[in-house]
């Protein structure tokens, strides 16, 4: 048996690499001559520059940024096709991981240092970006991205804007002039499977403000203030409408980089697993096991797992989801997936089943394979009996 291991990360638990290998462990505790192939991936989020740059057997780079609420961090990105390319993830700079739960506060995280990381990745040398913008902590339109990068965001007297959400109510003009010129010569692709626009009650701050700490007081101002990011850059001639596919994705970050920067959204997992080789690897795998933390109507609904699967499915290779936890109505995974389960094997609290995480992962896997297994076997045997 050839077993494809593809799963996303367990989001503040174990990287998608740290899965691979507890899903090995159990697949060849169950069958020792099983061929396993491990791709660790991710669909835009946090571990999408590693997935990218490993896969492609390139390099990474260090870059200290300003974090989410201005403490400097340590940024990695990743640079591939001999430097010419360079893989970021917003959540390395302007993540909502790098934030403790009671920092959390989109009225003052800005996206300054994911503005810097690209000026770091245009200093390498490189001209093309490919940027995850899954994971972020911010809520600013992409408004301390552009300062970064040479934009002047102004107020009604002409001063450049502070920092954070809160501070879009008093944006009046965008100046474009000091921007980096070297933007114009870069080709820059998102890494994004968030289809909403950037405003109202599908927009950026109704559907992940409050995963951001926003208060529903809150969300209403980040709106709002969205609303008058998005006006300026209409009244500069920058955009035509902010209401497109993917505009919303982190905090309106996805509209500053389409409408400022002419980037292109593409599938966050379809990129990452085209360079990763899934394509290659699926084409000879019996079996696919994908996972992730916690599995929810989102997931059935375009998360990686669900993209994995679908493409398994054409393909005609049954895949397998193995989560962390699974949300309401789990049976409508099943529409996605041939196998759903949840790895957890009785702990009470989500501390107890971070602990056991590594444990409980490598055991369902186990598991999953001896069922396999013993089907196989009744199968084989049935025919075996019918025969004679």
């Amino acid at each position: 048996m050839e077993v494809l291991i593809a799963p996303d990360s367990f989001k503040g638990n174990m990287s998608a690499l740290e899965v691979c290998d507890a899903i090995a462990e159990g697949v060849l505790r169950a069958d020792a001559g099983a061929v396993v192939r491990k791709l660790p991936l991710a669909d835009g989020g946090e571990g999408t520059a590693r997935a990218i740059t490993s896969a492609a057997g390139g390099r990474f780079v260090s870059a200290r940024v300003s974090g989410p609420l201005g403490k400097p961090v340590d940024a990695v990105f990743g640079l591939i096709d001999n430097g010419r390319v360079a893989a970021l993830d917003m959540a390395s700079a302007s993540g909502i991981e790098l934030l403790r739960r009671e920092e959390l506060n989109p009225m003052k995280t800005t996206s300054y240092g994911t503005g810097q990381l690209i000026t770091a990745a245009l200093d390498s040398g490189a001209r093309e970006i490919i940027i995850g913008i899954g994971g972020s902590a911010t809520n600013d339109g992409g408004s301390g991205m552009l300062s970064a990068l040479g934009f002047r965001l102004l107020d009604r007297q002409g001063k450049p804007l502070i920092q954070g959400g809160e501070a879009l109510d008093n944006i009046a003009s965008i100046d474009i002039s000091g921007a980096d010129p070297r933007l114009r010569q870069t080709r820059i692709r998102v890494a994004c499977d968030v289809n909403n626009p950037l405003l109202g009650p599908a927009g950026a701050s109704a559907v992940f403000g409050p995963q951001k700490g926003a208060t529903p007081e809150q969300v209403v101002a980040l709106d709002a203030g969205l609303t008058k990011l998005a006006a300026a850059w209409i009244q500069a001639g920058l955009a035509a409408d902010v209401m497109q596919s993917g505009d919303g994705a982190a905090g309106g970050v996805g509209a500053a980089l389409r409408i400022c920067l002419d980037a292109h959204m593409e599938s966050g997992a379809l990129l990452v697993m085209k360079y990763a080789g899934f394509f290659d690897a699926l084409a000879h795998a019996d079996l696919v096991i994908t996972g992730e933390g916690m599995s929810d109507a989102q997931t059935a609904g375009g998360k990686l797992c669900s993209v994995v699967a679908r493409e398994s499915r054409k393909a005609n290779i049954p895949v397998a989801l193995l989560s962390g936890a699974l949300g309401a109505n789990p049976a409508a995974l099943l529409k996605a997936f041939d196998y759903a389960a949840s790895i957890a094997c009785g702990q009470t609290s989500l501390d107890a089943m971070i602990r056991d995480s590594r444990a409980d992962l490598a055991f369902a896997a186990e598991n999953l394979i001896r069922a396999t297994r013993m089907f196989a076997v009744a199968e084989f045997s049935q025919t075996t009996v019918s025969s004679l």
